[in-house]
């Protein structure tokens, strides 16, 4: 097994960071400077070229350690720096008029056959760094190591000297946890798209851990092919390991307290369940591009794909609502459908409501007039072509007698549907004024209520009672069938529910649906999941951990200044921590996601932006700051996968060359 695929531990404890050696200089990597300048934020330090040529280079980006040194007084504790840009020295302004008369002498000042004198030279050599301090390593009282994300105190710059961490420092540094946990390979330390002096070092491994990610949000962004989806893959992999190192499945195994999210361990309790809405179809179908890395093949025993289409030959389950059983999502397919179409009937028949009245086992007139309109409605579907399920061949509803005459149907004793549609048509078009009038001033209401008109003129094709069938009607439902199936009994989010709190990485083809469908059935699931999730909080039930996957988020998600804190999206973003639900997502722009999400997201993965439009909006989260010069920057040959990650249990931003899904590259 690679290495990337085993847990391991994060970081070596026997590591000392401020180890000397025989003449009292730090072991922990390559002498590079001394500052010049030091305060809370910043360093300023001086460089020359023969020590950043015996360091490697110092890339824009490069940790660096500031060590206290300065005897008598024992200083534990190492300033960790980030590379940001060139600093001016006090010197600079006469070296370069020095520089100037050389050139306008023209005398060779470089190479061999230089003509600077050797102080020149030596003078020549010399330039400052900007740093931020990103914080302090130091030593508590019981000797153990410990890091904070700031500057307690300083001592006068010159105090201290500045060191590139040796391999073995750095993946110290970039993997430190005061709490040693499981983690999982994600890549390698990597500062620069330009690698002549990184290939020809030790690589550097990254490691994450996976309980960052569970029940947490997470952000990809970058442009096309810059590797997001490689990203995704390797997070769906370090959570099926951990999900395999679960004591049990929800519901089948629950001794000790179940209501702990993560045992002794620091494994999660329950089986993961991974949900993957897939827009462009690469995570459920196996393609060129991906050939494979596809999900559904590397994890075959434990994935479940699903389909807007039927795709059942190609081992898919089918995405269709039954329209019968399944009321109102089926009537909200139909109104995302028609809500477009701007004729007043079809508005009026829109905006009825089926939901099931609270009164309806007390109030018997209430109950009268539900089961009618349910009835009505059914009907449209019956006229429409939907096909009628096996189990549904009669239907029930109250009429009256002088109603009833008009068609010789009796729907209070069960009738069939086309039965049914003759009482309706028969009332709708042949029920006198006489009738109506006398139900009216004897109940002191319409006998038809304004949803049940609206019905009965979708239904009959008549907008008015007694008129002529000029309307479309029900024949406007003829293009939604396709969305209908008459075989499913149990809707197929509670399936997909069942399937996640079992473990299993669901993917939802999402395709080759239009936008509409696409918005309508990821949120129906994800409310469904969230709403279950929830039902089990109040009850003090536990709940898995269950993580969203989103591609092309910007799709789906709520634009940037949607405020709409009962939009599913933002409701898992704010309230899934407490519910175990986890929220992945990526798209190409920062500014496209709603503010509510991205204030809520504990890791971030930066690869490629084009525009300071993108990098304007990142610079409000944690000290991305530092890199807006060089995530503009991309070469297409050699920096897809190349990131700057921060994570949640980590404290500072590591910039990182992403493994390729499934191992290591």
């Amino acid at each position: 097994m690679n290495i990337a695929d085993k847990l391991k531990n994060i970081s070596d404890p026997n590591i000392n960071l401020f180890e000397k050696d025989i003449d009292g200089n730090f072991k922990a990597g390559n002498f590079v400077g001394r500052p010049f300048y030091l305060d809370y934020q910043r360093l300023h330090m001086l460089v020359c070229d023969s020590w950043k040529f015996k360091a490697g280079g110092i890339p824009q980006g490069c940790f660096l350690l500031a060590f206290y040194k300065n005897e008598p007084e024992k200083v534990s504790e190492a300033l960790l720096l980030r590379v940001l840009r060139p600093s001016k020295l006090p010197t600079d302004s006469a070296i370069t008029s020095s520089m100037i008369e050389y050139y306008k002498d023209d005398i060779e000042t470089t190479g061999v056959n230089t003509k600077l004198d050797s102080f020149t030279k030596f003078e020549f050599s010399f330039s400052g760094l900007e740093c931020r301090v990103l914080g302090t390593f130091y030593s508590d009282k019981n000797g153990k190591l410990k890091f904070g994300a700031d500057v307690e105190n300083f001592y006068s710059a010159h105090n201290y000297e500045v060191y590139k961490p040796s391999p073995e420092i750095l993946k110290y540094i970039v993997n430190f946890k005061e709490v040693q946990s499981n983690s999982f390979q994600i890549g390698k330390v990597r500062y620069s798209s330009t690698r002549r002096f990184q290939d020809s070092h030790e690589d550097v491994i990254v490691n994450v851990l996976p309980e960052d990610f569970l029940g947490k949000r997470t952000a990809m962004f970058g442009m096309t092919r810059t590797g997001k989806s490689n990203t995704i893959k390797k997070i769906i992999q370090s959570t099926c390991n951990m999900s395999d190192k679960a004591k049990g499945k929800l519901g089948v195994s629950s001794s000790g307290d179940d209501t702990k999210s993560f045992d002794m361990h620091g494994f999660p309790m329950y089986s993961v369940g991974q949900i993957i809405f897939d827009i462009n179809g690469e995570y459920a179908n196996t393609n060129l591009q991906d050939a494979g890395t596809a999900i559904s093949e590397i994890y075959q025993d434990r994935t479940i794909r699903y389909s807007i289409i039927d795709k059942t030959s190609e081992g898919f389950k089918v995405m269709k609502v039954n329209f019968y059983k399944d009321i109102e999502a089926g009537f909200e397919l139909i109104k995302n459908y028609l809500k477009d179409s701007g004729v007043n009937y079809i508005s009026s028949f829109l905006s009825i409501d089926l939901s099931k009245p609270e009164d309806y086992d007390t109030e018997r007139g209430v109950k009268i007039r539900y089961d009618r309109k349910k009835a009505a409605y059914l009907c449209c579907l019956k006229q429409a072509g939907f096909k009628l399920p096996d189990s549904l061949n009669k239907i029930t509803f109250e009429g009256k007698s002088e109603l009833n005459n008009l068609s010789d149907v009796n729907p209070g004793n069960g009738v069939t549907f086309d039965d049914a549609i003759r009482w309706f048509e028969a009332v709708w078009s042949e029920a006198g004024e006489a009738i109506l009038d006398k139900y009216k001033k004897d109940k002191g209401r319409p006998l038809f209520d304004e949803d049940m008109c609206a019905i009965m003129t979708f239904l009959t094709r008549r907008s008015v009672p007694k008129g002529n069938s000029t309307i479309s009607g029900y024949r406007k439902l003829n293009a939604i069938r396709d969305q209908h199936t008459e075989k499913s009994e149990e809707p197929f989010e509670t399936d997909i529910i069942k399937q996640l709190r079992d473990g299993k990485i669901i993917i939802i083809d999402l395709s080759q649906g239009n936008p509409d469908l696409q918005s309508l059935y990821s949120e129906r699931i994800c409310q469904k999941i969230f709403s279950d999730s929830m039902i089990n909080f109040i009850n003090s039930k536990p709940n898995n951990f269950i993580q969203f996957y989103f591609e092309e988020a910007h799709n789906l998600f709520p634009k940037k200044d949607d405020k709409d804190l009962t939009q599913i999206y933002n409701r898992i973003a704010k309230e899934g921590a407490k519910l175990n639900l986890g929220l992945i997502y990526a798209t190409q722009e920062v500014s496209s996601i709603s503010s509510n999400i991205l204030k809520n997201t504990q890791n971030w993965f930066i690869a490629h932006l084009n525009n300071s439009d993108e990098t304007r909006e990142l610079q409000k989260y944690y000290d991305f700051s530092d890199f807006t010069d060089s995530l503009v920057q991309f070469s297409s040959m050699n920096d897809k996968g190349f990131v700057r990650m921060k994570t949640y249990s980590s404290s500072f931003i590591i910039p990182t060359q992403i493994d390729l899904f499934p191992g290591g590259d």
